[in-house]
């Protein structure tokens, strides 16, 4: 491993002088589970680490029922996942939780990682983008705020500007009659990445569609929105027809490759499949 000099700012003006200052060279710490293995297995060998560890406010998790849920960017996946209103509020992110890693690394990853790692397969992506989620960056002119949808712009890359940082995730509350559900498919049950993942988000008014949001994972160079399958559910009552009238739009929408994980053709198939069980679960907790 080479070394490196360890930084620990206690203000968040301090932390974004030291960006502008190293630039490249310096590599930013919150859960470190990807960054410390990296750095051992000589991936990266940053000149700086910048540990997140003692800024304020970066720990803070709550839910608001007009402001939704506001999250920290030092807090871990394992907080969320066992937060009451993370679960009853926002079961898809919640079942994304789950999905991601072993509870040790859970213990110790951040959701602001997470999303910061950028990867296609991220099993949190989808279900984020699914319940409309934006993100605050802060920077040498300030903060601004970016839908977590416009946020990604290619495997690995976001529109985060190299002296800024992601300070908070902010999830909208859920309309009342609106149902959750996120679909991960892998080779195996735990410890996997996606081969692809589907989430939904879906207000219903009796049986007429009235929102939708339909995220897709692992199946395009960053994670979707399915616009074209939202727009075939939206204002119409939800027969089985156009269900799936929806999930063949979504397949047509999704951009897959063939990688170890699975065929381009393969992931097709799936986001047909996942799509629609998807659309029926988020339907059957819309109206329970």
């Amino acid at each position: 491993m080479k070394r490196f000099d360890y930084l620990e700012p206690r203000l968040l003006e301090e932390a974004i002088a030291l960006l502008q200052q190293h630039g490249a060279a310096l590599n930013v710490l919150a859960g470190g589970t990807d960054l410390l293995v990296e750095i051992k297995e000589q991936i990266r060998a940053p000149a700086y680490v910048m540990s997140l560890g003692r800024l304020p406010g970066l720990d803070r998790l709550a839910f608001d029922e007009r402001e939704g849920l506001r999250i920290g960017a030092l807090v871990t996946t394992r907080a969320l996942e066992t937060h009451p209103a993370v679960n009853r509020h926002y079961p898809g992110l919640a079942q994304a939780l789950r999905e991601l890693g072993s509870i040790q690394v859970r213990n110790r990853a951040t959701l602001a990682g997470n999303i910061c790692r950028a990867s296609p397969s991220a099993d949190t992506l989808p279900p984020l983008i699914a319940d409309g989620a934006a993100v605050t960056l802060h920077g040498p002119q300030g903060a601004r705020r970016v839908p977590l949808e416009e946020f990604f712009t290619g495997p690995g890359k976001t529109v985060l500007a190299s002296a800024e940082l992601l300070t908070e995730i902010v999830v909208p509350p859920p309309a009342p009659h609106t149902g959750k559900h996120y679909i991960k498919h892998g080779r195996r049950k735990a410890m996997e990445l996606a081969t692809v993942g589907v989430a939904v988000c879906l207000t219903v008014d009796g049986e007429r569609c009235a929102d939708v949001r339909i995220s897709l994972g692992a199946v395009a160079p960053t994670p979707m929105r399915a616009k074209a399958a939202e727009k075939v559910l939206l204002g119409k009552p939800l027969q089985p027809s156009l269900v799936e009238e929806a999930a063949e739009a979504a397949v047509s929408e999704s951009r897959p490759i063939s990688n170890v994980r699975g065929s381009a053709q393969y992931r097709t198939q799936m986001v047909r499949v996942l799509t629609r069980r998807a659309l029926e679960e988020a339907r059957r907790r819309a109206a329970a």
